[in-house]
């Protein structure tokens, strides 16, 4: 080994150095502590970054899903009575990027039983349009849409069902303060409907307050014989509706006006949005934490090793191959960190809803109860550019953790180290 030369960038004397210095002595034991807790910190600080991240995705997600998949991405609104609801909604249909336009009449109601008594959203939609709402109609539990339009019955969410202990065939009265007037007011409209399906979409608050009936029947019941509430456009995008909506109100009419999902939905998905980020900066604080730890311990392993610095030196080693040597034993610990974490964070995000039982079931608690969270199962779902961003953040702290120290390392003179040995 030449001190005129030096040594090859990374050479296997630099490996084998540094790899033995992370290797546990009894001198050295309170350094390799330090290191173990390194590695663990950045292990767990990646693991739970990339876990936290993926069900917060999943759960948006999941919700994004469900809210549009039984609501519009589009509401058309009239300004008169929307007699001519099946003309605009052709026009509307015949829209580029517009899927489907579903003309419809809500309305609240009380539902009752025998036994006990709920609210209702009534959604009146004909029996090809209830079909097109892949949320309602892949999610039927019992009974069936068929022949929807022609038998005045009604379908329930699964949560409202067992709230009033019905199922399929059983009768049920719905209330409504919207009936016909009579010389002493307007006087409730009560009338009888066989429940013909049960659904559940999954979300618990849907679960629990919709009902759909056939469109001309609800058209009786609310007063409305040749119009509807309110139109409701699905498109191919939801991501588009900025880009959709003047269309969709050139093609309607002069009438018409619109409201979109970012509008009803702005102040939901903002909240969710503003926590995610906010996660992120408390749980990357976990990382950095465990970062300062490799400093802390190499900084005692420079100090500790100043000796053998000292020998290296005095043998021909460059100030560039001492640094090299104490970056390789910190970087070693922060990329096996990192990698570990990304395993682990994977492992657990393919696997949580199973975890979630079983840690449930350990402690006889329900972790994710879904009166709470609208979800009835815990979702994860991992962004590839995301979980990418976490693992470099991960890398680039315990790089530049391990320079400052590497760089002490390099600036130690040898005379200075071996003067009192």
């Amino acid at each position: 080994m030449s001190a005129q030369h030096g040594t090859r960038a990374f050479a296997p004397f630099e490996w084998m150095v540094a790899l033995r210095y992370l290797r546990a002595r009894r001198k050295e034991g309170f350094i390799s502590v330090i290191a173990g807790f390194s590695f663990i910190g950045i292990t767990l600080g990646v693991a739970t970054l990339i876990i936290v991240m993926a069900v917060m995705n999943g759960f948006r997600q999941e919700l994004f899903d469900k809210m549009l998949g039984l609501n519009g991405h589009v509401v058309v609104h009239s300004l008169s009575n929307f007699n001519d609801f099946d003309d605009v909604a052709n026009r509307i249909r015949n829209v580029p990027g517009v899927k489907y336009a579903l003309p419809l009449v809500e309305g609240q109601v009380l539902i009752t039983t025998p036994n006990t008594s709920s609210g209702a959203l009534v959604r009146g939609l004909r029996e090809h349009d209830l079909k097109e709402l892949k949320a309602v109609s892949t999610n039927i539990r019992f009974g069936t849409l068929d022949n929807f339009d022609t038998q005045p019955g009604v379908a329930l969410g699964s949560r409202l069902a067992n709230e009033l202990n019905v199922r399929v065939g059983d009768q049920v009265s719905l209330i409504t303060p919207r009936g016909a007037a009579t010389a002493l007011g307007t006087a409730p409209r009560v009338k009888r409907y066989p429940v013909v399906a049960i659904f559940e979409i999954g979300m618990s608050e849907y679960d629990a307050s919709i009902l759909f009936m056939p469109l001309h029947e609800a058209q009786l019941y609310f007063n409305q014989p040749d119009s509807v509430t309110v139109l409701e456009v699905v498109l191919d995008s939801p991501d588009e509706v900025g880009a959709v909506s003047p269309k969709i109100i050139s093609a309607g009419g002069p009438s018409i006006y619109v409201s979109d999902w970012r509008q009803r939905n702005a102040t939901f998905f903002t909240a969710l949005q503003v926590e995610r980020n906010v996660m992120f900066l408390i749980l990357a604080l976990i990382v950095l934490v465990a970062a300062l730890n490799i400093i802390s311990g190499l900084i005692m392993l420079v100090k500790d090793k100043g000796h053998d610095i000292a020998i290296l030196r005095t043998m021909g080693a460059t100030r560039a191959a001492i640094m090299r040597i104490f970056f390789i034993t910190g970087a070693s610990i922060g990329i096996v960190g990192t990698v570990a974490g990304f395993l682990l964070g994977v492992v657990v995000c393919l696997n949580i809803e199973r975890l979630r039982e079983l840690i449930g079931w350990l402690t006889d608690t329900d972790l994710f109860a879904p009166e709470l969270y609208y979800l009835s199962q815990l979702p994860a779902e991992m962004d590839s550019g995301e979980t990418a961003s976490v693992v470099i953040m991960a890398l680039a702290l315990s790089i530049l953790a391990t320079l400052y120290p590497s760089w002490r390392a390099s600036r130690l003179d040898p005379v200075e180290a071996l003067r009192y040995e």
